[in-house]
């Protein structure tokens, strides 16, 4: 089975402060985020390793957006969100 069979998505947005590597200037920034929850309940074409599998997980958040924008009118150029953390888990 897939992993979306398991979960519910639902998008979301997070504020987050950044600094701009080029420019140095610190903005606040809308970060979008996919929450996965999961589901009350295993559907019935489920194997026995799809049980178990289901018994394990948990729900997390997966970063969407990797880049994002300096909101600097000079600088606008566009960088990495510095943080490493891409999943995080509820």
């Amino acid at each position: 089975m897939n992993e979306r069979d398991f979960f519910n998505e639902q998008p979301e947005t997070k504020r987050a402060s950044y600094s701009c590597p080029h420019c140095r200037e610190r903005h606040d920034y809308e970060v979008r985020w996919l929450k996965r929850t999961k589901k009350k309940q295993l559907p019935n074409s489920a194997n026995e390793q799809d049980r178990q599998r289901f018994q394990r997980s948990r729900d997390y958040m997966v970063r969407v957006d990797d880049v994002l924008g300096c909101k600097n009118p000079r600088c606008r150029r566009r960088f990495d969100i510095p943080n490493a953390q891409s999943v995080v888990f509820i």
